[in-house]
C-alpha cells in the first residue's frame, strides 16, 4: 500500500489558503425498486473516526435515527500517520472487510485510487464498494433512505429545507471549515481572513439563538447538529490548536447554552470520545504541534451544567 503524507492530502493554494478537497464518491442509497444501491437492513457499513467532526455528524444521525442494528460501524484509530486512517486492533477493527488501513477500502472500490483517504465512508458490503464519502450526503441518506427501520425524527423536514440549506451554507464555509482554514493557513493574510469570517459567523449564530431555540426556529434539524459538532470541540481544540482564540464558545451565552442542551440530549454524550479527539488533533498535526503535547485546559468546562434553552421553545424564526 502506497503511503502519503498528511500535508499532501491537504490543499493549500498559493495564496496560503486552506482549500478542502471535495468528496469523490457521491452515489446514493435509495429506498425504491431498481435502485443502484437499494436500502436494505444489514447491507451497509460506515467507517468513521470519533475524533472527526465530519464523521461525528454520521455517528449522531445513526444514533438519533436508531439505526444501530441496521447499519454497521467501524472506528478508525484517532492517530493518523503517513499511512492514513488505521485499524490496529482492539476497538479499532474493520468489522466489514478486516483491513489494516482504510486506504485498502478505497483501493478495493477504485483500484489505483489516488484520492484523499477521508472519513466518513458509507460502504456497500454486498458489492464491496464505497457508496459515498461525503458526510452531508450520508446524513441525508440515514434520515431518508432508511426511514422504514428508523425512528420518526426528521432531521431534514420539507418545510424547513430552504432555511436549512441557507444556514448550512455559511455555517460550513465560515465555521465548520472555517476553523480549518484558520488552523492550516500558510500566510498571515489567509489566517486573518479566516479568523474574521469565523468570528463574524459565530456572532451571527449567537444572534439567531438569542431569539429562537434552534437555528431554524423551534425544530431541531441537521443544521443544528452540523454546527454543534464544531462548537463542542471549539474550546478544547480549535481555540488553541487552530489559533481560533478570539473568544471561546463558553463566552457566548446563547451558543454555550445551545451546546450544552444538545450535549445533554439522550445518547449524545456517548458519541463523544474526548481522549480520541484530543489525541487526534494534538498528535497528528506535527506542523502545528511538533512536540505532540496535549493541553490540559480549559479548566472548569461543564457540558452537563443546566441551561435555559426551553424558554425559547415557542420562538418563531
Amino acid at each position: 500500500m502506497a503511503t502519503r503524507s498528511f500535508e499532501l492530502v491537504q490543499e493549500v493554494a498559493r495564496t496560503g489558503t486552506f482549500e478542502r478537497q471535495g468528496s469523490t464518491f457521491r452515489s446514493w442509497v435509495e429506498d425504491r425498486e431498481h435502485a443502484r444501491f437499494p436500502a436494505e437492513a444489514g447491507r451497509y457499513h460506515v467507517y468513521v473516526s470519533r475524533a472527526c467532526p465530519w464523521s461525528h455528524r454520521v455517528i449522531l444521525a445513526r444514533t438519533i435515527k436508531r439505526l444501530e442494528a441496521v447499519i454497521g460501524i467501524s472506528y478508525v484509530h484517532p492517530f493518523r500517520d503517513s499511512r492514513g486512517w488505521a485499524f490496529p486492533g482492539g476497538e479499532y477493527v474493520d468489522r466489514a472487510e478486516g483491513s489494516a488501513f482504510l486506504a485498502e477500502a478505497y483501493e478495493r472500490a477504485r483500484p489505483g485510487n489516488t484520492d484523499r483517504i477521508s472519513v466518513p465512508v458509507l460502504w456497500d458490503t454486498h458489492e464491496r464498494v464505497i457508496v459515498n464519502n461525503e458526510s452531508a450526503d450520508i446524513v441525508r441518506m440515514l434520515n431518508d433512505a432508511f426511514a422504514r427501520w428508523a425512528s420518526p425524527v426528521d432531521l431534514y423536514p420539507e418545510p424547513l429545507r430552504p432555511a436549512i440549506e441557507a444556514i448550512n451554507d455559511w455555517v460550513y464555509r465560515d465555521i465548520n471549515n472555517g476553523v480549518y482554514r484558520a488552523g492550516f493557513a500558510a500566510t498571515q493574510d489567509a489566517y486573518d481572513r479566516a479568523f474574521d469570517a469565523l468570528f463574524a459567523s459565530l456572532d451571527r449564530a449567537e444572534a439567531l439563538l438569542a431569539t429562537r431555540r434552534y437555528l431554524t426556529g423551534s425544530s431541531l434539524t441537521e443544521a443544528d447538529w452540523r454546527l454543534w459538532v464544531t462548537l463542542v470541540r471549539f474550546d478544547r481544540v480549535y481555540h488553541t490548536h487552530f489559533r481560533c482564540n478570539g473568544r471561546r464558545v463558553a463566552d457566548y451565552p446563547n451558543l454555550w447554552g445551545f451546546t450544552r442542551e444538545l450535549y445533554q440530549r439522550p445518547g449524545v454524550a456517548e458519541t463523544i470520545a474526548w481522549d480520541e479527539i484530543l489525541k487526534h488533533y494534538y498528535t497528528t498535526h506535527d506542523m502545528l504541534n511538533p512536540k505532540r503535547l496535549i493541553p490540559r485546559g480549559p479548566i472548569a468546562i461543564d457540558f452537563s451544567a443546566p441551561h435555559d434553552r426551553e424558554r425559547l421553545t415557542s420562538a418563531a424564526p
